[in-house]
């Protein structure tokens, strides 16, 4: 296995039809979202409709590398999200893929915008891309991961290579990348962790590279509740 020192993910909020970088191959980013720390941040954060999300990671993301080191955008924005016939994975969305951006909203906008930017360059239909990013966050498990390490999300503070990219490391098999932002006091807090699956989505498997920006952590980043 291959071993990389902390990381960090790229920002990409911006609906841009640019490509951005990657690191060359293809395979999928998966991005895990604590929400403790997007609603300790000063902006705040609104529930979704049906209540709180349940204290766990959500996906944030789930965005294609291409063999010519570009994350795609866009491929087909004329693709309309259609899931009336999936009502499971609806189900199974709202707890995993959570949108905590306000207003309060049902998570519709969240996952027609994720699929139009980044789940028509995949190469998988609409079932198999959300299915994909679901099946890849279980096998990940990330919350009981750190539970069991010790690490909770207490509002403590963790060391990040050592400790919490370690962790992740021993228990899945593969080297994490780490996002931080900041909360209302700035301490760095952990954000988003990042791994890598194959281009099917069956699998996560040994990131060749995780695109560095804003976000960086710190040598100890705290672990908020939610």
């Amino acid at each position: 296995m291959k071993s990389m020192s902390t990381v960090s993910i790229l920002t990409i909020f911006a609906l841009s039809l640019s490509p951005l970088p990657c690191f060359a191959g293809d395979f999928l980013y998966l991005v895990l979202q604590w929400p403790g720390s997007y609603c300790s941040t000063k902006h705040g954060c609104c529930f979704p409709k049906n209540g709180k999300p349940a204290n766990d990671f959500t996906i944030a993301g789930l965005w294609p590398c291409y063999l010519n080191a570009t994350i795609p955008q866009f491929c087909n924005s004329h693709s309309q999200l259609n899931l009336a016939k999936a009502s499971n994975l609806t189900k199974s969305l709202q707890v995993n893929w959570v949108s905590l951006a306000c207003p309060s909203s049902d998570g519709l906008s969240l996952w027609a915008r994720e699929w139009q930017q980044h789940g028509t360059c995949s190469g998988l239909n609409q079932l198999d891309y959300f299915e994909a990013a679901l099946r890849l966050k279980k096998q990940v498990n990330l919350l009981k991961t750190l539970n069991n390490a010790g690490i909770q999300p207490n509002g403590r503070f963790y060391k990040t290579g050592a400790v919490v990219e370690e962790t992740i490391r021993k228990a899945v098999g593969y080297m994490p990348g780490l996002w931080c932002n900041e909360d209302k006091s700035g301490n760095r807090q952990l954000y988003q962790v990042v791994m890598c699956g194959d281009f099917a989505g069956n699998r996560i498997i040994d990131c060749p590279g995780i695109p560095t920006g804003k976000g960086e952590c710190a040598a100890s980043i705290k672990f908020p509740p939610f």
